[in-house]
């Protein structure tokens, strides 16, 4: 375990003061899977470890690829329900940063289950290890957890365990952080909204184990309420400036400029989309030879996006330049 107590000549006062390192296997990856095992470490303001929690969770479902987490349903049958946990991992959660390693994906599976069981996780932010090791420029070969955890020597034992993960995450996240401080890099902190694509009055119970947890939560359901209230995206206001044209590499973004995204990213989409049109940028839902810039972190994938911006000669770029470039986005032409 790394807990060499030495600190940064000069600890950014800005810096959180406690965090929750969390990891979750779940059913799978949609909105309406489930999570089957949680883990926690707590860590102190400078990454040292407090201490770890871990659960198994009953999806009461079938329990998705056990090829992944090993998880059968014979195992998960006597585990809790998620409402029956709920309080002990708020405890966990309360008052800290939640780190995960593509923390959009953790965050939404714990908020949909807090929705689920009419409650709400006591979560203001979280931060993204995928996104911190791109402020700190290190030399990964990709952004896997295994590869993070390479670079700092720390040792994975069983991938995609919850627990073990969380463990690997919270030796590598130390470094991590010190690295930071000592050169006062800016946390790439976001916040963490309360969800808006559940409308639990509009879920229906549906027949099954009753649970009430510690908490007060009730859930009556297979898998708890069915996912039938998710609200459609919202739209946004049209962009009130005019298109200036391609992104040109080394120049800045320019106010009108047509973003296009592709993929998966770090920083929830939603996120990244309203600090879009919070810069005066137009939010293109598909490429064309108008569409000034797309982002992606995947630029070789095969998908229509990325296919029509290299027949357009659509400019492309990663979230984290693309990130970099909303911080100073030039004014629109008169």
């Amino acid at each position: 375990m790394l807990d060499d107590r030495t600190t940064a000549p000069t600890w950014p006062a800005a810096y959180p003061q406690g965090y929750a390192v969390v990891d979750v296997e779940t059913t799978g990856l949609a909105r309406d899977d489930r999570i089957v095992s949680a883990a926690v470490y707590r860590l102190d303001a400078q990454g040292n470890v407090e201490d770890h929690w871990y659960t198994l969770v009953n999806p009461e479902r079938d329990p998705g690829p056990v090829w992944i987490h090993g998880l059968t349903s014979d195992v998960l049958e006597g585990a809790p329900l998620f409402p029956e946990i709920a309080a002990e991992f708020s405890a966990r959660l309360e008052g800290r940063v939640l780190v995960a390693h593509n923390a959009m994906f953790d965050w939404q599976m714990i908020a949909r289950e807090y929705a689920r069981a009419r409650g709400a996780a006591p979560v203001k932010q979280r931060l993204c290890t995928i996104a911190l090791s791109k402020e700190l420029a290190l030399p990964l070969p990709n952004h896997k957890l295994e590869s993070l955890a390479a670079h700092f020597g720390v040792v994975q034992r069983r991938a995609h365990n919850a627990l073990d993960d969380a463990r690997v995450l919270a030796e590598a996240f130390r470094p991590s952080l010190h690295a930071a401080a000592e050169r006062n890099v800016r946390l790439p902190l976001l916040e963490c909204r309360p969800l808006t694509e559940w409308t639990p009055d509009a879920a229906r119970p549906a027949i099954g184990r009753q649970a009430t947890g510690p908490t007060g939560y009730a859930a009556s359901y297979p898998g708890g309420y069915r996912a039938g209230g998710w609200r459609p995206s919202r739209k946004r206001p049209p962009c009130p400036y005019p298109n200036p044209g391609r992104y040109e590499t080394g120049a800045p973004l320019k106010q009108g400029m047509r973003v296009a995204f592709s993929g998966d990213t770090s920083v929830d989409r939603e996120l990244l989309e309203d600090r879009t049109v919070e810069a005066g940028l137009h939010v293109a839902t598909s490429v064309s030879r108008l569409t000034s810039l797309l982002v992606t972190n995947d630029p070789e994938a095969a998908t229509s996006k990325t296919l029509k911006a290299k027949s357009f000669g659509t400019p492309v770029v990663d979230e984290a330049a693309y990130v970099q470039l909303l911080r100073d986005v030039a004014p629109a032409d008169g």
